[in-house]
């Protein structure tokens, strides 16, 4: 797992390692059971404090991205797949959003629009 930590970035770098983590959860770059470094060994690994990274993951922890036990570490939730489909959607959403205003702008007929979308879809199958 790679964590880059930027010195000049407006957050703060317990929300870089937060927000860096849930988007390799929500890519599906990181599974749901899958271990994630324990707090000592990513701290070493990206140079920061280990309250630093203790902060990141009881973020994690609250938003349901990950569960820790003691002793057994921590791991991607299981629990957090409803939240990754919505979180999914609301991006797929996004990007159709600005199809069809481009599509509005630019005259191109909605079956058109929906024929392009129907073919990437399909495109893997």
């Amino acid at each position: 797992m790679e964590i880059i930590i930027s010195n000049n970035a407006n957050k703060p770098i317990y929300e870089q390692i937060t927000s860096q983590i849930k988007s390799m959860i929500m890519s599906g770059e990181l599974k749901p059971g899958e271990a994630i470094p324990s707090m000592r060994s990513l701290a070493k690994s990206i140079h920061v404090s280990v309250i630093t990274v203790q902060k990141a993951y009881e973020d994690l922890q609250r938003d349901g991205f990950i569960e820790t036990g003691v002793g057994r570490g921590s791991f991607v939730s299981a629990q957090n797949k409803e939240f990754y489909l919505e979180e999914q959607q609301r991006r797929a959403e996004e990007h159709l959003q600005a199809a069809a205003n481009i599509g509005r702008v630019s005259n191109i007929p909605l079956s058109k629009l929906t024929e392009l979308l129907t073919m990437f879809y399909m495109e893997d199958e």
